[in-house]
Order: structure tokens, then sequence, then C-alpha cells
């Protein structure tokens, strides 16, 4: 029998190999199920989406990709409480066979704390790698509701969006001169904390029993295990798409709530967002009303210290960007705070590393350089980004001469620095590969990444809905990486800072 009719009939007692999974055959099944419950939704035929979610958690191919999304993401060398990590392939085959909702009953959390910008602690629940498989496994039933079900401008934890699309959608509501003048920035208080359980148990369309058993699985902490009333734990990766599932609705909400052409406009990513709006007035009087009734039923309120109203020449920061209108003009931007953290987080790291070789160096930094300029890369950034290659500049600096202080400036610049092209001062080392070949590995400059526009995925568009399966690989065509992009070659000749 081949690897891929095992897929399809359970394979309970089959020798199956990890590595001879065929993926793809496992893939194309699922989809399609996901398709069809897609399709179902969109119908709002309930008992038909209910009959094919059992259908697609009950499926060996299903529990495959489930068990593959766990080993295979950042937190696999991360355990529960119960200290299991799976890692050889007769474990990750067992733990497939193994999902199953009979007689399931998910452990407790175990509680972490991640620092917040403002110095609080924000607390991390880590689920035990088989609760993590089941919420992998049940996530592929849920995830063609929610994005049928989604709000259009909702862009957080969503297959095939970004903050760059959140960002472009704040462009297009802002950036004419008719458009919104004022922002309601909002906030939800400890969103992942706070929500009602008996909502979500009530509108969520999943396995009803399988849903209560996660939220009351509670956390222990200390040793000592702590019941869980309210929220759905940051940590499960079920989570942000419940959290978003509770959220849907705000966009039509803030929108009915005004009166017609106050050009009201909803950005939302995870449990932060903006709304626009033509007044002052509009939005303290009607729309935030309207937002605080619709998260009251679900349990929620706006945070009174980070929910204001602004207005567009004065800016906001969202996401990490600064949006602001500079004499009618509308210019988004790295925020300042953003900066201020990313080069503090490079200082301490090279501080860290005072005695190590400057090849690793240049590999460490060069990573956060293009992780952080990707990100950027979209919008009005290359000041921002010469404002950081001259920053980073002067911490090498401090960096070599911290380690030879008694060598003259002109041994430094020989050993450190080299010339290419117009570019003098270029941060180096040495590299050598496996084979044992030298090469010159030259350190990042930010300020070289061209500036490229984001194209904003469409609002209606969604990867479970037949209609959009040629825009989605037209998009994913559009948006390879040019080899021209680090070395200062803007793709549109019509972008300029």
């Amino acid at each position: 029998m081949t690897t891929g009719a095992l897929l399809l009939i359970g394979a309970s007692s089959a020798d199956l190999s990890w590595d001879a999974i065929d993926w793809q055959t496992a893939e194309r099944y699922v989809r399609r199920l996901q398709m069809r419950i897609a399709k179902a939704t969109r119908a709002r035929r309930w008992g038909k989406v209910q009959a094919l979610q059992r259908l697609l958690t009950h499926s060996f191919a299903a529990k495959l990709l489930a068990v593959r999304r766990v080993v295979r993401n950042r937190g696999r060398h991360t355990a529960g409480v119960d200290g299991v990590i799976w890692t050889t392939s007769r474990q990750k085959i067992n733990a497939a066979r193994s999902l199953r909702r009979r007689g399931y009953r998910p452990q407790p959390l175990r509680r972490l704390y991640i620092p917040k910008k403002n110095g609080k602690q924000r607390p991390l629940g880590i689920p035990t790698q088989f609760d993590r498989a089941m919420q992998a496994l049940y996530l592929l039933a849920l995830e063609p509701v929610a994005e049928t079900q989604a709000d259009p401008n909702s862009y957080g934890f969503r297959p095939k969006r970004s903050c760059a699309d959140a960002i472009g959608q704040c462009f297009i509501a802002l950036s004419q001169k008719h458009s919104a003048q004022w922002i309601l920035e909002g906030d939800i208080r400890a969103c992942f904390d706070q929500i009602s359980h008996a909502w979500l148990v009530d509108h969520i369309p999943m396995d009803k029993v399988v849903l209560r058993k996660w939220l009351a699985a509670g956390y222990m902490e200390e040793g000592i295990v702590h019941p869980t009333e309210s929220g759905t734990p940051q940590g499960g990766i079920a989570s942000p798409t419940l959290a978003n599932m509770v959220l849907d609705g705000l966009e039509r909400v803030a929108v009915m709530a005004a009166p017609k052409n106050q050009k009201v406009h909803v950005v939302k990513y995870a449990d932060d967002f903006v709304i626009t709006g033509a007044s002052r007035e509009v939005l303290e009087t009607k729309v935030k009303p309207a937002v605080e009734a619709f998260l009251r039923e679900r349990g929620l309120e706006l945070s009174a210290e980070k929910t204001a109203i602004t207005h567009i020449d004065d800016g906001f920061d969202f996401l990490g960007f600064n949006v602001r209108k500079y004499a009618g003009k509308l210019l988004i931007t790295p925020a300042k705070a953003s900066v201020k953290t990313f080069l503090g987080d490079i200082r301490l790291f090279i501080k860290s590393n005072k005695t190590v070789k400057t090849e690793h160096l240049i590999r460490s930094l060069n990573r956060k350089i293009v992780g952080w300029t990707n990100y950027y890369r979209h919008v009005v950034a290359k000041r921002t980004f010469t404002y950081v290659d001259h920053h980073l500049f002067l911490m090498l600096l401090a960096w070599i001469n911290r380690r030879h202080p008694n060598k003259s400036n002109q041994w430094k610049r020989e050993r450190y620095f080299r010339y290419r092209g117009r570019r003098d001062w270029v941060f180096y080392a040495d590299s050598h590969d496996q084979q044992g070949n030298k090469s010159i590995l030259d350190l990042r400059q930010a300020a070289l990444v061209a500036i490229v526009r984001h194209i904003k995925i469409r609002a209606a568009a969604t990867p479970y809905d037949p209609a959009f399966i040629d825009y989605f690989a037209r998009r994913k065509r559009s948006k390879r990486v040019n080899p021209l992009a680090w070395y200062g070659t803007v793709l549109d000749a019509n972008v300029s800072d």
C-alpha cells in the first residue's frame, strides 16, 4: 500500500516512517476538506460545517500535519509540564496516532513571564507538545471558518496577511486630502486573559467538548495548579485565532455606529486597532461607546492608558510605525521607540560579545539588520536606516577600541575596515566555509536596502475561497526577493525618500 493511501485510511498499524511521509498528499487532502468547510460556512450550512470538521479532525493526514507543525515551530525544544519533547521518528508517528478526542484531557500550562515595554510582565502559557498538537489539529478545522467570517481589515495572525498590509490600509484610509483627520487608537486591556469563556463556548463553531477542556485546563506555577475562569492562554497555537474570532464584527459595529459619510475605517491587528473618523465628536460620542459595548459582551474593555483620540497632524504609533501628516502629506516612518529599542538591543549584544570572533559577530549582526530593515523597507525609512548605520558604526568603533586599546588608529582601520566600490569604512572579516574556502564577509549596511512599496492584500481575499486561488498565486510570484535589493537599486522608479 502506498504512503498516500496510508495517510487517508489512518495507518494505525502500518510501519510508517516519519521521513517517508508524502506531505504533499497529506496537504492536498486536508486542503480539500478545508475548502469544503469554507464553502459550507459561506452558505451558512452549520450542520455540514460540523460534519466536515469532524471528518478532518479524525483524519490521519491532518494529525500528521498537526504534529509536524509542533515539531517544526520555534518552540519545538520547549517542553510543557510533562517535560516531553518529540525528537525521533517513532515518537512523532506515535504522537499522531494518539491524537484522539475520546479520553482527551489537556494538562495545565506551564506559566512563564516575559517583559513588556512598559516594564510589566506578560504571562505566557506553555502547553505540552501533545496539547499543542491537539490545538493544531482542531485549528485546521476551525481556520477556514474563521477566515470566511473575519473582518475584511483584520490583519493579525491570519494566513497570507502581515503588519505591512495593516500599515498599507492605514495609508489608504488617511493619505488623501479629503481623508479622515481623527484617529481612535484602541488597545484592549489584557485581551487574552479576560475573554469570556461563556462567550467562546456559545459562539466559536468547533467541538464544544474539546474547547471547554482547553479553557478549563488551568496553569501551573511553582508547582501549584491554578484554575482559569476567563481568557485564552497566550502561547497556545489556537489562541490567536480564537482571539481574532472574538473580535470579528468590531469593524461592522464601528462603521454602523457613525452617521454616513463620516469616513470611519477600522484597521485591526490582533488586539490593537485604529479607527478613523471625520471628527473627534463622532469618534468620542458614537464610535467609542459602540466599541465598548461590543467588547463588554465578550468580557473585554479598552485600556484607559493606551486608548486615545489623535489628530493626524500629531500622528500616532501603530505596530512599530509612526503615521503622521506633514503639511498635508502622509508619511509613515519607523517609530522612534522602535528605533531606540533596536539600537539598544544591538548595543547590548555587541557589549556582551567582547571576545567573539569578528566573523561570528558580523553574521549575528547581519541577521538582526536584515530582519529589522525588511520589516520597515516598505515605508519612508531611508533616513532612519542611515541613522541606524551611523550609530552602529560608533558601537563597532567602541568594540574595536575596547579589544585593542594599545593599537594605532591606522592599524585598527586596516584590520577591521575595507573599501568596496565607492564605500569606505566597510566593517568586514575573513570568512571560511566548511570546505575551507576563504571569502570576505561584510557587515550589511541598512541604508543600502531598497525601499519597495508593499502591495496590500485585497480586503476580501482569503486562501479558502476558490475565487482567489489565482490571485494568491500571482501575489506569491510578485513577492519573490529581488537580488538587487540589498545594493541600493530602487525597484520602483517612482519611489523615493
